[in-house]
């Protein structure tokens, strides 16, 4: 019986999924967000559907109670940030809230299928990251001046990037992290953001040519520092980020193809100077002939992302755990081996409507600084899952970059957190300028 309920759990899985995402979609439809309670609440009781479900198939396929246990403060965790956001914040949106824990929930599921101990420790991670990031959309609204500091987010990214270059510990041929008191901190992933608000203040303040080649020289310098750790993964979002920002900010057509083909002739160069680009781009070009060497890790996400099916094998029914470092790079291929095809399609779209929440939220802001911000945070959102994912499926060389939210790493999981808290506070703002336009109408 037992074994019914656990096969019978993907399907079940599966259709809630797509419910969900479907109803991601629907909250674009008007704009009177009152009317898409039903919506909201509908994606909250899908949501705990998906993490019950999952768990109870777990469960199942453990004979371990103590799955329960973790089930229940997870489930604490996400209800408790649910409500409390809506509390705090009024204007808080809704569609992003509950995509942030959707997507926190399958990467709880998912952790905890791969490796219990780091389950525990993305959980531990996210209680806190949620803890301090509440408080996030009201300091947005409250400091009005963030946009005066564009040096001092240039100086801070510039040297904890440069941190890392000189102390940092080597993984796996690249410095990208450093610990202190036994925690390790990745500093690229929180400059993301540090250099969201640098370029976003620049182009705020002037678009003409100098101050642009003053900023791209700033640019340049915290990607040159990346390429010298040879974390490539993250040199790239930053190039890729900073090329549209510009673009966006200016509308002009001469910066986007400078900047696509300065960024084509800097992989021919990373290609000629570092091995380990060599490989990777061998490995994706045929990973079949490299099977037991350097193409191992793609050929094996392949081969698990094949086998799922629509539906996937479901928990404990496949063999992730043979993808090297399936819990970062390659989560993506363990949840389409067994939670199935669909499911992930619909994990896809989940990311896809939040990033479009972003441009919308970031399209119809006022103030110059803040769309830029929300601009470069949505593209820096989107093109990690693109990297991710891309690299998984062998659609693009890997990267290295971990899938937002849902794959396993401290640093990546509190940044992304960081990144939904600034767009919701940017949306508290947009509601509020919204409310005060229409109060002045009024009043007319």
């Amino acid at each position: 019986m037992a074994l019914v309920i656990s096969d019978m759990s993907k399907y079940v899985i599966a259709v809630f999924m797509a419910i969900f995402t479907f109803e991601s979609f629907m909250a674009f439809r008007g704009r009177d967000e009152e009317k898409k309670e039903g919506i909201y609440t509908r994606q909250v009781i899908c949501m705990f559907l998906v993490h019950f479900v999952s768990f109870a198939a777990i469960c199942l396929e453990t004979s371990d109670l103590s799955y329960i246990i973790f089930y229940g403060f997870q489930q604490i965790l996400l209800f408790a940030t649910i409500a409390i956001y809506r509390v705090m914040y009024k204007d808080v949106s809704k569609l992003l809230l509950n995509n942030m824990c959707m997507l926190l929930s399958i990467g709880f599921v998912i952790l905890t299928r791969l490796d219990y101990d780091k389950a525990l420790k993305q959980f531990r991670i996210v209680a806190i990251s949620l803890v301090i990031c509440i408080a996030i959309p009201y300091l947005l609204k409250k400091f009005r001046f963030l946009d005066r500091f564009a040096w001092v987010y240039a100086i801070i990214g510039v040297l904890a990037l440069g941190i890392v270059l000189f102390l940092g510990s080597l993984t796996h041929g690249s410095k990208i992290s450093y610990t202190i008191a036994g925690y390790t901190f990745q500093p690229s992933e929180f400059v993301k953001i540090v250099f969201v608000f640098f370029v976003a203040a620049m182009l705020a303040r002037s678009k003409s040519f100098g101050q642009i080649v003053i900023t791209s020289c700033v640019a340049a310098a915290h990607v040159i520092i990346l390429v010298a750790s040879k974390d490539l993964g993250s040199a790239l979002i930053f190039f890729v980020v900073y090329v549209v920002m510009v673009f966006t900010a200016t509308h002009n057509y001469f910066y986007l193809i400078l900047g696509t083909l300065g960024g084509c002739g800097a992989c021919v160069v990373a290609y000629k100077l570092f091995t380990h680009v060599q490989v990777r781009v061998q490995a994706w070009q045929d990973p079949w002939s490299y099977i037991d060497g350097k193409g191992y890790q793609i050929t094996q996400s392949l081969f698990a992302i094949g086998t799922g099916g629509w539906f996937g094998m479901g928990l404990y029914q496949g063999d992730p755990t043979s993808i090297p470092y399936v819990e970062a790079d390659f989560i993506f291929s363990a949840i389409a081996e067994e939670m199935g095809v669909i499911f992930s399609i619909c994990l896809v779209l989940i990311c896809l409507s939040s990033f479009i929440a972003f441009m919308y939220i970031a399209m119809r802001l006022k103030n110059e600084f803040y769309r830029n911000v929300a601009v470069g945070l949505a593209v820096t959102y989107i093109f990690q899952i693109f990297l991710t994912i891309g690299g998984g499926t062998k659609f693009i060389p890997l990267t290295g970059v971990t899938l937002p939210l849902v794959s396993y790493g401290g640093s990546s999981v509190l940044t992304t957190i960081i990144m939904f808290c600034i767009i919701q506070g940017l949306y508290c703002i947009k509601a509020q300028e919204g409310g005060h336009h229409a109060k002045i109408k009024e009043d007319d």
